[in-house]
This record gives C-alpha cells, structure tokens and sequence, in this order.
C-alpha cells in the first residue's frame, strides 16, 4: 500500500500518534487499577471527607462551592466535583480513582500533541514534547496520586484551552474567543495555578504562531501588541478574579506560613535553587520522592550558583530570539509558568520542591529540547535514522523509569519507605508511614517510626504523640500510652480526641473517675462529641 504524505500504511499519522501515546500510557499507569489510596491528602480529599463520600448531591455541591474552610485547601470546586463524581460511579473504589487521573492525562498529552501540531505543522517535533510529556517520571507524582486530581484536570483545561486557541487563530470569531474563554474559566475553577496561561498564550503569538514579527528595526510593532494584550484582557481579568477569589478562601486558616516563621529571602533563595534542581531531575530523573524537606539553611552559594546558571541560559535564548525563537519561549513558559507555586507564599508542610509542580512548566523545556536537537539534526547525514534511534532510545528509558516509579505509589507503605530512602526522611513521612504500619497490625515497626519521628523534632507533635500512644495501646503498653496521650494534650489542651482515647485506655484499667474527667474534656471542647457522651 502507498504511503501518502499524510498517512503510513494508509492510516492517519495523526491517528497513530495518538494511538501510541494513549498505549505507551497505559502501559506504564494501567498498574495503578490495583493501587489504594494513600494516607497522605487522599484522606482530606476522599476518604475521611464525608462531603466527597456522599456523592454528588444539591448539598455537597453547595459545600464545594463555598468558602467554607476546607482542611486548608483553597477555593476549587470543580476539582472537589470531580472526587464527588467518582465517588457517585465508582464508589469507594480505589483503582478506579487513580484511573480517571490516567484518563485525564491521557487526554491532555493527545491535546498537548493536537495544539502543537496544528500550531506548528511540525508533526513529529509536537509528538515528541507530547510523548516527554506523557512517559517523563517526573510526571508519575501528578497521574499516581488521586489527590492530585486538581493537577491533571486543570491541565486538561489548560491543554483544552491551548487547542481552541489554536483554532482560534487560524480563523478568528466570536464563538471561537469565547470557547477559549469558557475553558480557560473552567481550568482556573479547577486550579488557580491556570493563571499564567494568558501569558503564555502571548508567547505563543511570538513563536510559533508568529502573530508578534519583528520589523526591519529590530523591535516589535507596539501596535500589534497592544492589540494582542487587548485581545487577552478578559482572561487577564479571570485570572486576576482568581487570585483574589483565592486569597479570600485562605483567610481564617492557621495554616499559612508567616514571614516570621520563614523569612522572604529564605523562599526567593530556595526558589532559584529549586528551579535548577528540577531541569536537574528532567535531565537525571533519580531520588524521585513525594515529598522534599524544606531547608533549615540555604548556603549563599547554592541561590548565586542558580541565579547566574539561569541568567546565562536567559543570555543564550534571548541572544537568539530570530533565529531560534523556540528557545526564548519554551525558556518564559518554564519561568513563568513555575512563578505561583515558588514559594512566596507558603501554607502547611510546604516542601522545597514538588514533581507535581512542574508538570506543566516542564513542557518549555521539552519544546525547547525538541526543536534544538531537531534543527541540529539538520546537518546529520543520516538525519532520520539517527533521530528516530535517539527518541526511541530516550522514550524507552523513560517508559522503564516511570514504571518502576509508579509502583512505588501501590499504597502509603511502600510510598513513604521509598520517600525515606530517597530523602533521608522527615517527620513527617516517618510519621504516616508508622500510620500506614499500623493500620497493617505492625504495630511494633510504626513505634519506630513514630519515635523518629518525634527525634526529627516536628513543629506541631502531639499528633505524633497521639498516634504513638494509639500503637501503643494495641501492644498492650497501656502505661506509655498514657504517657503520650498526656503529652499531647499538655502541648494542646483542646485535644478532643487525645481526651477520650486516654479516658478509653484509663477505664481499661480501671481508673473509671478519672477517665470520665477526661471525657468531660472533651465534651468542654467540643459539646457534640458523640463517642464522649458514649462513653460517659
């Protein structure tokens, strides 16, 4: 059969492009069917939150709409419609939870390659960035954990938006402008974080859509982008609607990180520092781990040494912004894009880094990559075969990679030790994987955990206490637990729950007046108590 230029044995190139990225995908996450859910967000998300695990109704779409404090989780109702939706077809089923995430990543690495390709007749560059996009390991943290379900819907938004903009342009109209607008405010429902996309969009216009052109002068005619940021200026506004919008829906909550507590030039060093170290993990994807402690210290050395690595990359892309305009854009969008999750302002166990933050930023670098490698390809004699072996090659590898790295996701115990093993560890994660243990009966292996826990000295430790003193009362250590319930409560006097659990080890042996003081306890601090007034 004849190979047109369009098709290969007859079948759209388009259609088998898709086809290997929907298989290579699942390939790699159709593990995660059998996975659970993991002691770490996907409680605060699904499983102990009894809005979620209702279901879609009137009520709980109310809830997810308002500015209820939510666990220290800014405003985002799509993505809390989302888990409700799964939990109204499928239940309380893990596997298929972690499956809509592979759907939505699926989805948005088909509309990555679409929006690319039309965007730049390149077919098989745009595949490329897709397939990085779709197999990179550094992307496994967004697909394999279900909390991060507001990561890979948001993105399908993002993707969905870029699409439509593309349509957009090459044939503008009304109900074009405002199919992206309508997607674009669905993104930022989902995930504030969709508020750079208007700027990227600008980038776009420059390269590779070519709506921004140099004149013979050299500069850009202030005309036209004028009339380019005109034209975004409603999606300017939604994105500014979204950040206040956000900023109210945190008020209230303890959780954010004060000034005094972390200073500002502490985040602006470790934010440099963390934007080499991620081009660093897209390079050499290893020690690949849920969580990265953020740093007591920050040498000088290490924000300097980041600042003039990025200064000199910043030189060579602007340097060739005619010839290579691919290079100045790919290099804004992994900058910009990176901008609100930084660290400037910070809430709860903010880490120094997170895979989960660049899935969207890491695309610059891709594109960047891609065209780079392709335009040097030119001058290879055996252009083809040299660059289909290198991509094969590069997408192998990490096709292995990721594979291996999603099955450390299978559930809390697994995930937490490999944490430990590639970090060092924190409190934190010795702490929820003790919980993890313990909720397996190993009672004896989450002591350990807990006391190192208790050793890495955590800001806030009568949880750690309190759990302690819950394994230890399954071993039969009545006496220490009470030790621990104590100090819990002495570190927080209005620990309703650390009240009746010690009432409850308290009456075990006995001690019936003094366990119903503690359960008064907690009745003074929270009068709705229902397992106090029970046990009273």
């Amino acid at each position: 059969m004849k190979t047109t230029r369009s098709t290969i044995f007859g079948v759209n190139r388009n259609i088998l492009v898709c086809l290997f990225l929907v298989l290579s995908i699942l390939a790699i996450y159709g593990q995660v069917r059998h996975y659970e859910f993991i002691n770490f967000d996907d409680d605060v998300y699904i499983t102990t939150n009894a809005h979620v695990r209702s279901g879609v109704s009137p009520e709980s779409l109310r809830w997810s709409f308002s500015f209820a404090l939510k666990d220290g989780n800014y405003w985002r109702p799509l993505t809390w419609f989302s888990h409700m939706l799964d939990v109204s077809l499928y239940g309380m089923d893990a596997g298929r939870h972690h499956m809509s995430n592979v759907f939505f990543h699926i989805i948005s690495t088909i509309l990555l390659f679409l929006a690319f390709n039309r965007m730049t007749g390149a077919l098989w560059r745009s595949a490329f960035v897709a397939a990085l996009f779709a197999l990179h390991p550094i992307n496994v943290e967004s697909v394999a954990w279900v909390a991060e379900r507001k990561n890979v819907l948001s993105t399908f938004f993002w993707m969905l938006t870029l699409l439509l903009y593309a349509v957009y342009h090459q044939r503008s109209g009304i109900l074009r402008y405002l199919a992206v607008l309508f997607a674009f405010g669905l993104g930022l429902l989902t995930k504030p974080m969709l508020v750079t996309l208007p700027f990227v969009l600008l980038l776009l216009d420059f390269w590779p859509l070519k709506r921004i052109v140099f004149q013979r002068t050299g500069f850009f005619p202030l005309a036209d982008v004028r009339r380019l940021i005109f034209e975004k200026l409603p999606l300017f506004i939604l994105s500014a609607l979204a950040l206040v919008v956000s900023s109210a829906s945190l008020e209230g909550m303890r959780n954010v990180i004060s000034l005094e507590d972390l200073p500002m030039k502490i985040r602006l060093a470790n934010g440099l520092v963390a934007y080499v170290k991620y081009i660093g993990k897209l390079i050499w994807p290893s020690h690949l781990a849920v969580y990265y402690p953020f740093p007591e210290q920050i040498p000088l050395w290490q924000p300097l040494t980041a600042f003039a690595l990025l200064f000199i990359v910043s030189i060579y892309a602007f340097g060739n912004l005619k010839q290579k305009p691919y290079l100045a854009v790919g290099w804004l969008w992994y900058l910009g894009t990176l901008i609100p999750v930084i660290g400037i302002v910070q809430v709860g166990l903010w880490p120094a880094m997170a895979d989960r933050w660049v899935y969207v930023p890491a695309i610059g670098l891709f594109i960047m990559l891609t065209w780079n490698v392709a335009e040097i390809a030119n001058r290879w004699r055996y252009q083809r075969v040299m660059l289909a072996c290198l991509s094969g090659s590069v997408l192998t590898a990490l096709l292995i990679i990721s594979f291996f790295q999603i099955s450390h996701w299978r559930n809390s115990v697994s995930l937490f030790e490999h944490g430990i093993q590639a970090t060092g560890g924190t409190w934190m994660m010795h702490n929820n994987l003790a919980n993890a243990l313990n909720a397996q009966g190993r009672s004896s292996e989450a002591i350990r955990h807990y006391q190192h826990a208790l050793e890495l000295e955590p800001p806030d430790p009568e949880g750690v206490h309190y759990n302690l003193a819950i394994a230890l009362t399954s071993m039969g250590s009545l006496q220490e637990a009470i030790e621990h319930y104590h100090e819990a409560i002495r570190i927080n006097p209005d620990y309703a729950d650390a009240y009746v659990n010690l009432g409850a080890v308290l009456a075990r042996l006995g001690k019936t007046a003094e366990a119903s003081r503690h359960y008064f306890e907690a009745l003074r601090v929270d009068p709705n108590f229902a397992q106090a007034n029970y046990n009273l």
